[in-house]
């Protein structure tokens, strides 16, 4: 029977709730039936449902899985919502708050600025030096260059400092050319990114998961340390995958933003110098449509660079 529905349900999407169910919202529903059973018992549960006609007893085992699939998916539509959350953006009313949690953001930059300074002043690094001296700039590299764009947490800061790389080197808007150069990308780099965005998504949802698994505290005190751990757990997971989601993005713009030129029958900047005046051009012309008037488009056959897919 488990056979047949999978198959109608039809392959990838029977595969993404299957993997939903089985993983946060499971232990969810699973945890929530321990902590009940400890309360209350087995027996009592049990005794009461072998009571009921086998077709209710049916329906009944029907209405477990399908609320469980239910929540799977109420709980996916608010993954955004919660991954913003845990960047910084917040409410209007929630501004002291985010204000305050910037401040520290910035000072804890500062305080990093400061000791990669120190050890950038030094005559000759020690082996210790030079390792303290690449941590430290993979540190930095964790936060916007300007304290402007600093957000109230890590995770936000991860993810902004990888929206505004493409801006300080290229002149490309992150949040403007991204949709166009994604449809651009070749499959092989589209994959990745998905693999890093799923794994990003999944730690949001993981988040959920894990401040609603509190409320089996008021049966089994134990679901508050778990619950606890768990949005931790998911947190920190969080920001992994939002440093190798940062990096994939980056590292596309580096590779591949050619493609943007080429597209839009752009000419392609020759010296590295005048790139960045050559990218803000590019985004203008996306966000308003409007170029210099003297300018001409050109054939695709002399644009360059040619970029083997």
């Amino acid at each position: 029977m488990t056979a047949k529905v999978l198959e109608g349900a039809g392959g990838k999407v029977a595969e993404q709730w299957i993997s939903s169910l089985l993983t946060s919202a499971i232990v969810f529903w699973a945890g929530g039936l321990v902590a009940v059973i400890q309360r209350f018992g087995w027996q009592p549960f049990t005794d009461w449902f072998t009571k009921q006609p086998e077709p209710l007893q049916l329906a009944l085992l029907v209405a477990v899985l399908g609320g469980a699939i239910a929540s799977a998916a109420v709980v996916e539509r608010f993954q955004l919502m919660a991954l913003r959350g845990l960047e910084g953006y917040w409410y209007p009313i929630f501004n002291g708050f985010k204000d305050h949690f910037i401040c520290q953001q910035i000072r804890a930059k500062g305080k990093l600025e400061s000791q990669f300074q120190k050890l950038d002043n030094l005559p000759r690094l020690t082996s210790r030096d030079r390792q303290l001296r690449i941590k430290l700039d993979r540190q930095l590299s964790d936060f916007p260059v300007q304290d402007i764009d600093v957000m109230p947490t890590p995770l936000g800061n991860i993810l902004r400092a990888a929206e505004l790389r493409s801006l300080d080197k290229y002149g490309l808007d992150a949040v403007i050319c991204w949709p166009r150069l994604w449809l651009l990308l070749p499959e092989s780099a589209k994959a990745d990114l998905q693999a890093a965005r799923a794994e990003l998504n999944a730690t949001a949802r993981l988040w959920i998961w894990s401040w609603l698994f509190l409320v089996w505290m008021f049966w089994a005190w134990w679901a508050a340390l778990i619950a606890l751990f768990s949005i931790c757990f998911a947190y920190h997971w969080a920001i992994a995958a939002a440093k190798t989601y940062g990096d994939l993005i980056e590292a596309s713009f580096d590779l591949y933003r050619g493609l943007l030129y080429e597209a839009l029958r752009l000419p392609f900047p020759k010296q590295a110098d005048q790139e960045p005046a050559a990218g803000r051009m590019l985004t203008q012309y996306l966000w308003r449509g409007t170029l210099p008037e003297s300018y001409q488009f050109i054939a695709t056959s002399e644009i360059s660079p040619v970029i083997d897919q």
